[in-house]
């Protein structure tokens, strides 16, 4: 617990964050928007709060020699940070705070083919996939020790994970259709399944896969190499299997909520135009 190092790229990410979101809740009460309290503290304390903690406090000190707590500090900012931050609705407090060319560019960005690829349940959990997929080969020594491939994680792995919270929790930026939801749904099912296999991989093997079996200035309380590994598979395969429940909840509750607003949507139209829309039906059909 007494083990803290200063991460200048942690640092600059939650400067700059914290700048941004301030400056958000300003501008948003200027024009009328009074933001919530307890979002703001989910934000800082909770989304940006655990975030120090994983990148300068124990997992970040000791990450480039354990391989447990490497793994541990990279899961929980992929899966965990992204939600806590996600509480304090980001993209909502922009558009509040934003002018209407402002709204515009923001939806230009979050409608651009890269945003919809990592935003969507298909193409980020293979994202995720790919990253662990890393810590079965000598990468993942690099992955621990190199300053610049470290700089690089902590700024990207809990951008993607954003990219794949937000459009569960803010769902007024990511609207999708139910039939489109429930082909996510299926695929979400199985990917979460998928994702715990790097963890088990790790876990079983008896070679160190990454070939490194000692480092500097170890302390008394390390594991061995061996050791090491399979409890970093054991700990990415319990992280993967433990979030595995709260996403589908969350999946179920973003479908319903899609399946009532275009029951509502149908329920608002009037017979001539549900007869209109099902003479177009029939007509696509011959």
């Amino acid at each position: 617990m007494s083990s803290w190092q200063l991460d200048w790229a942690a640092a600059a990410f939650v400067m700059l964050a914290g700048v941004l979101y301030g400056w958000g809740m300003r501008s948003a009460a200027r024009t009328g928007h009074r933001w919530p309290a307890w979002r703001a503290v989910a934000f800082y304390v909770l989304g940006l709060g655990s975030f120090v903690i994983l990148t300068c406090g124990f997992t970040g000190v000791y990450g480039p020699q354990q391989r447990w707590a490497f793994t541990l500090k990279i899961s929980l900012l992929l899966f965990v940070v992204p939600l806590l931050i996600g509480l304090g609705k980001p993209l909502t407090l922009a558009r509040a705070a934003s002018t209407a060319n402002g709204r515009a560019a923001l939806d230009a960005v979050l409608s651009s083919r890269p945003i919809r690829f990592v935003s969507n349940s298909f193409g980020a959990p293979l994202l995720g996939l790919a990253l662990f997929s890393t810590f079965l080969t000598p990468a993942f020594y690099t992955l621990r020790t190199d300053p610049v491939a470290g700089a690089l994680l902590t700024l990207a792995v809990p951008l993607l994970g954003l990219l794949m919270a937000l459009p569960i929790i803010e769902e007024s930026d990511f609207q999708r259709s139910s039939a489109y939801l429930t082909l996510e749904f299926m695929f979400v099912f199985i990917e979460l399944l998928i994702d715990a296999v790097p963890g088990i991989l790790l876990s079983l093997n008896g070679q160190v896969l990454d070939n490194v079996m000692s480092v500097p200035n170890p302390q008394w309380w390390f594991r061995d190499a061996l050791q090491d590994q399979q409890f970093a598979g054991n700990l990415l395969w319990f992280i993967c299997e433990l979030l595995d429940l709260p996403l589908i909840i969350l999946m179920f509750i973003r479908f319903s909520r899609s399946d009532k607003r275009e029951a509502g949507a149908f329920d608002e139209l009037t017979d001539e135009q549900l007869d209109e829309l099902q003479n177009q039906h029939l007509r696509r059909r011959q």
